[in-house]
């Protein structure tokens, strides 16, 4: 709806379920990290008694959460009773999206992201009055961890298939020995993904944040592909050139604050003929007042995450996450690539892919 045709109670109408939302996202928070919805899910309904005593938590926030959680319809009574002995079930539906990190349904971990802007919001405003930003790193592990676990269904059960679909891409990955590098690798799933997908292949992943390097070492290490995958903390301006085949950037590229050098340094690492694929947010070709939902969300992850972390760091273009695709060909031709396409890869969740060549 055209802003200016709204009435006062619409704009207080859509506040106020705005409100019901944040206060749901912020218990859904507490209970991902309390572990409260995996021990419903795995030990079976519970009492606030009960809940706290599987979790080491306290009964009386316990109970409050179990009654808001039934009230918002994401679990259900399943004894009545006194109050600390009312028994709550979790439903297969609510199990599957906060728990079952395999579930492309799994968005718990989204939560996460928005808890950690809290404590950051000082340090945000005094940026939006004064210039600078919020760096992945003042962040801390809730935003790392966020964005690895609500990613990881997607790379694990759909980049393959995604990847296979695309003859130039899939022929060139399937070659005995093809090196891979996966640039802002984060907790390192995309690079481990690429490693099961592409046996023959030995994949190279590195981030400046040390942190998520450490995660995706240890993550590497527990899926058994630490053999083919190695990961590093380090800028890509510093490896050699010409060692890499395929190079590939997900979901990293809005957050750089010197994007062109970036993908510059990449293009300096691929042999001749080699191509960088590009997954970043598939937001809409240009703006428009009237944005959908998709739209919506990413200027919300840009106001709050990325463009605090892109400007962080200056000299900085200031991308943010709403990266049309026409910004992301001209950092591409600035960074001496002459070849730019949408690659013909439909339904990987909020994102598009590109191919640099």
């Amino acid at each position: 709806m055209d802003a200016s045709q709204q009435t006062a109670d619409e704009v207080a109408e859509r506040l106020f379920g705005s409100l019901l939302g944040t206060v749901e996202v912020v218990s859904i928070f507490i209970g991902d990290r309390l572990g409260w919805y995996r021990s419903l899910a795995d030990e079976g309904p519970a009492s606030a008694v009960e809940l706290a005593g599987r979790t080491g938590t306290q009964v009386r926030y316990a109970r409050e959460w179990l009654e808001q959680q039934a009230v918002s319809g994401l679990l259900v009574v399943a004894e009545d009773g006194d109050p600390d002995e009312r028994r709550f079930a979790i439903p297969a539906s609510t199990a599957e999206v906060m728990t079952d990190s395999t579930s492309l349904a799994y968005l718990a971990p989204i939560a996460r992201m928005f808890a950690a802007v809290g404590p950051a919001l000082p340090q945000l405003l005094d940026a939006y009055r004064n210039g600078g930003g919020v760096s992945w790193d003042e962040l801390g592990d809730d935003a790392r961890q966020s964005q690895a676990d609500a990613n990881r269904p997607w790379y694990e059960k759909q980049l393959g298939p995604a990847l296979a679909g695309v003859p130039e891409v899939h022929d060139a990955l399937s070659t005995k020995g093809c090196r891979i590098l996966d640039v802002g690798c984060g907790g390192g799933w995309s690079s481990i993904a690429l490693a099961r997908a592409y046996p023959e292949a030995t994949v190279l992943g590195i981030d400046i944040d040390q942190p998520s390097v450490d995660m995706a070492v240890a993550n590497a290490r527990e899926a058994g592909v630490e053999d083919r995958v190695r990961f590093q903390c380090q800028d890509a301006a510093t490896l050699e050139e010409g060692t890499v085949d395929v190079a590939f950037a997900f979901e990293c590229v809005h957050d750089m604050p010197r994007p062109v050098e970036v993908l510059s340094a990449t293009r300096r690492t691929l042999v001749p003929g080699g191509s960088l694929v590009v997954m970043d947010e598939a937001v809409a070709e240009s703006f428009a007042p009237d944005g959908d939902e998709l739209e919506r969300i990413m200027y919300g992850f840009s106001l709050l995450v990325c463009l605090p972390d892109g400007l962080s760091s200056p000299p900085s273009v200031g991308t943010g996450t709403v990266m049309r695709p026409s910004t992301l060909q001209s950092y591409g031709e600035a960074a001496g690539f002459s070849g730019f396409e949408v690659l013909p890869i439909e339904g990987f969740g909020f994102w598009r892919f590109y191919r640099l060549s």
